[in-house]
């Protein structure tokens, strides 16, 4: 299960993320918003986030206008490693290399075929589980936990 959420500026890629998750198979929950009326970000970074952190979705997918607002506001929740992303390597490594269990879109950065790519690039991809990449996963929970890394 997909947690996807976006604010008002973000409204406009969600057609788009779900004909990805759609075409690939992947079922979805919609935590808002589905309207252009201004609204409030966190809110809806936070709905995913909590979603996605507590195991109920397995990955997010969030959207706002660059992507930024909302991708921060997800990383405040415990748990969350949500990259914001506008292109199909970083996508890729994000979750290769760092394990990303969100990914953060902006509409008034990207086209929608460009958003496809990347979602696709995303979601196909999985960790790597190579030794170095796990322990570096794990020095970044180490840090939100408070404990010195190094």
């Amino acid at each position: 299960m997909i947690a996807i959420a976006c604010d008002h500026g973000g409204i406009d890629l969600k057609e788009a993320t779900i004909e990805v998750l759609n075409e690939l198979g992947l079922e979805y929950m919609d935590f808002g918003t589905d309207s252009h009326a201004s609204c409030d970000y966190p809110v809806f970074g936070a709905r995913a986030a909590k979603a996605v952190a507590s195991g109920e979705c397995e990955k997010g997918i969030i959207l706002c206008g660059t992507g930024v607002g909302i991708g921060i506001a997800a990383n405040k929740v415990k748990g969350i490693r949500c990259v914001i992303c506008t292109d199909t390597f970083s996508a890729r490594m994000s979750r290769l290399h760092n394990n990303a269990n969100m990914i953060a879109l902006g509409s008034r950065v990207l086209g929608s075929e460009l958003c496809k790519e990347i979602l696709r690039t995303w979601l196909t991809t999985d960790f790597s589980y190579d030794e170095r990449h796990m322990r570096r996963v794990q020095m970044i929970m180490d840090i939100e936990a408070g404990k010195d890394v190094e």
